[in-house]
């Protein structure tokens, strides 16, 4: 592009570090928690939210939880183990065959998707649980990328209680986890959400992390319309297909829409100050 978007995209990543770590520990305390839940998967992103949170909370506080299914490659075991040794946080691992295959069975001509999509939903159910018995909220581990495009399962790997990567594309969360010394294995490892063998992020969606933050940047962060983005050389095609993309997710970044019948509906109107008690 005849802009240098990559360059814009970088972060100051010690400042960011301690914004993250203050929004972890001051969100979770004011509303009496002390511990958090992460599920690590080892891939980078849930990597970056763990470290986040351990620096936040003490590594003692935070539950690191794996949770593989039959075809999980065992790579993503063993990073995932690499990170639980370095920051030295207590873990669980709760393997999900046993919890999905049932409903495989039930339905098998399931395709990638719904078993995927069953699969990232019940390792929601495991780590609600786990949250409810370690007293800790649940950490998200979706990055900005994913949340525009839509690239995530609702009530799924979306849910959480508070997320601090979700405001950091893609690029930008290897710039972090980079900074923060996470395993070399898990930052250069092709990304994935190792739902079926030889499964990847970049390969599902038929673009790159790097060329699509580029464009979402423009877009979203600099308000830069199609035309304009395609003017800095951009191909239009790609760029039309990416805002498709975001505009056909927009349900999934929002809370369920309530139908408006009173004078303060919840989600339209419910959002004084004195509606939280405070």
């Amino acid at each position: 592009m005849k802009l240098d978007v990559k360059r814009a995209l970088e972060i100051d990543t010690d400042l960011v570090t301690r914004i993250l770590t203050e929004f972890v520990r001051e969100e979770l305390m004011k509303v009496g928690y002390t511990r958090a839940v992460v599920g690590v998967s080892g891939g980078i992103d849930s990597a970056l939210s763990c470290t986040i949170a351990a620096r936040a909370l003490g590594p003692e506080n935070v539950l690191a939880v794996r949770m593989p299914y039959r075809t999980s490659s065992p790579a993503s075991l063993s990073d995932a183990q690499l990170l639980i040794d370095q920051l030295g946080v207590p873990s669980e691992t709760v393997d999900i065959t046993p919890m999905v295959e049932p409903l495989f069975e039930r339905f098998p001509d399931m395709d990638h998707r719904r078993r995927g999509n069953v699969m990232a939903r019940q390792r929601m159910i495991v780590l609600y649980d786990l949250s409810e018995a370690w007293h800790g909220l649940v950490v998200g581990t979706g990055n900005k990328t994913e949340i525009l495009l839509g690239y995530t399962t609702l009530y799924g790997d979306s849910a959480c209680a508070v997320n601090p990567i979700g405001d950091l594309y893609k690029t930008q969360v290897r710039q972090m986890a980079a900074a923060l010394g996470i395993p070399e294995p898990i930052r250069t490892k092709p990304p994935s959400a190792d739902l079926w063998p030889d499964q990847t992020d970049e390969g599902e969606m038929g673009f790159s992390y790097d060329l699509v933050d580029q464009v979402l940047f423009l877009l979203f962060d600099r308000g830069y319309t199609i035309d304009e983005v395609v003017d800095l050389g951009a191909d239009r095609a790609f760029v039309e297909r990416v805002w498709r993309i975001v505009q056909r997710n927009q349900y999934k970044r929002v809370t369920p829409i309530i139908a408006k019948l009173s004078g303060r509906t919840i989600g339209r109107d419910f959002r004084y100050a004195r509606d939280w008690g405070v």
